[in-house]
């Protein structure tokens, strides 16, 4: 029998389960037979519920603003039936002795559980229980220990792929390593949080290959670990290494918001430098704590929705630094929640230096042969994917080698992960570490 931390959170039993039994726990907090209960007290506490959950659309998407694209009205419902338990509980409290109160202080928790467990099922953010605990449970490897020394590199000659060369010692590791690391902003000032590095199994071997490296971006709201616990990075990456021989990318997974909430434009601004940290700082801590292929022949940079829009500015503003990008459900530019508010608050109300950051702007003034890209977007995705559609015709008009694909789903991570395990041998063909 399976771990139960392992049980799926999306499909199965389990959701099945949570919702019956918060059908059945709203039943037994609205259950009195008196009359001052259905009269007033019941009406009430719906009543507060739902004006609760009114105050905290309005506050998300017109004062806080976490997400760009705002609250989807699905998200919001469940986020009030989890605000419902708690205000039906709260009126009952009075009347009830202390046991009954920590009964109905615990049907609360169970609808509270199921509404977030919807929230995520609507992401599919989180697949088990073990992802949700997996800052907790998985503190990583230490990065020195995993990297080593710098030692002799086995490299592809002109017109050959690194896998064509390379044979996997005896002894290998059938797995990679994940490290927490600290990315200094000395030359940005940008307060990022810490990064994430994957080293796949031949990063380990003596020579070891001159790998790629790939830098993976998350969304906003986010963190740098919501590739490895959402995105199932190490797995994926894994896979692919157990299919070459241990060979995989290098994969760095950085900070590019400074904060969960933040919401950096991934642009050099009022905001804060982002873009100056995502190139001159992460390349020079690269350069100095890792053996990997020199950026004119195997840097890429990737991300999902906020990371998506951000993967395209940083390879047209960059283009001698990542040569390669996947855009997963990105946006058709930065913004803060719409364009006036996005200019005023990181440029002071100047047009002009913000078309001069915007990957679309500069695409309709440019070429760019030597970049090559991948888009990808859900098919019931109908805000994002129209944006990027604008995306790709300004990358095709710029001569980036560019191709757009959907796959089933919505701004989720069910069209994130998937998209990352399609394009992943793409881009390794690309920089040259294996062919598909």
């Amino acid at each position: 029998m399976s771990n139960p931390l392992d049980w799926s959170l999306l499909s199965g039993p389990i959701p099945v389960i949570l919702l019956v039994l918060t059908a059945v726990a709203l039943a037994a907090l609205l259950a009195d037979r008196a009359r001052d209960w259905w009269v007033w007290k019941a009406p009430t506490a719906v009543g507060v519920g739902v004006v609760l959950t009114a105050i905290l659309g309005v506050i998300v998407d017109r004062w806080w603003q976490p997400f760009p694209e705002g609250l989807p009205t699905e998200v919001l419902l469940w986020m009030g039936v989890a605000i419902l338990g708690g205000t039906v509980a709260a009126m009952r409290l009075p009347t009830l002795s202390w046991g009954r109160r920590a009964g109905a202080l615990g049907l609360a928790v169970v609808v509270g559980l199921t509404g977030l467990n919807q929230v995520n099922r609507y992401f599919q953010s989180y697949t088990t229980t073990r992802a949700v605990l997996g800052p907790w449970l998985d503190t990583g490897t230490d990065f020195k220990k995993a990297a080593g020394g710098h030692t002799a590199l086995v490299t592809a000659p002109p017109g050959r792929m690194l896998a064509d060369v390379w044979t996997a010692p005896a002894g290998l590791p059938s797995s990679g390593t994940l490290s927490e690391v600290t990315i200094p902003g000395a030359v940005s000032h940008f307060n990022a949080r810490k990064a994430w590095v994957y080293l796949p199994p031949a990063y380990r071997a003596d020579p070891r290959p001159e790998l790629p490296l790939l830098v993976l971006l998350p969304g906003q709201p986010g963190t740098p670990r919501d590739w490895i616990d959402a995105g199932g990075v190490q797995k994926v990456l894994d896979a692919y290494a157990a299919a070459h021989h241990g060979l995989a990318p290098v994969t760095v997974m950085p900070d590019a918001t400074g904060s969960t909430i933040g919401n950096s434009l991934c642009m050099d601004s009022k905001l804060g430098n982002a873009e100056t940290y995502l190139t001159t700082d992460l390349k020079a801590w690269v350069t100095a704590n890792l053996q990997v292929a020199p950026p004119d022949r195997g840097w890429t940079i990737g991300g999902f929705s906020f990371g998506g829009t951000c993967s395209v500015q940083l390879a047209v503003r960059a283009p001698h630094l990542y040569r390669t990008f996947l855009d997963l459900s990105g946006q058709r530019e930065p913004t803060l929640g719409n364009h006036k508010d996005t200019v005023k608050k990181a440029f002071g109300g100047d047009e002009g230096a913000f078309e001069r950051a915007d990957p679309v702007s500069i695409l309709a003034t440019r070429k760019f042969p030597e970049l090559a890209g991948r888009i990808v977007s859900g098919s019931t995705d109908k805000e994002f994917t129209p944006q990027l559609g604008i995306v790709y015709l300004a990358c095709l008009h710029a001569g980036v080698d560019v191709q757009m694909t959907q796959l089933p789903g919505g701004h989720s991570w069910q069209v994130w992960r998937a998209g990352f395990v399609q394009q992943l041998p793409w881009i390794a063909e690309r920089n040259g570490l294996a062919r598909r």
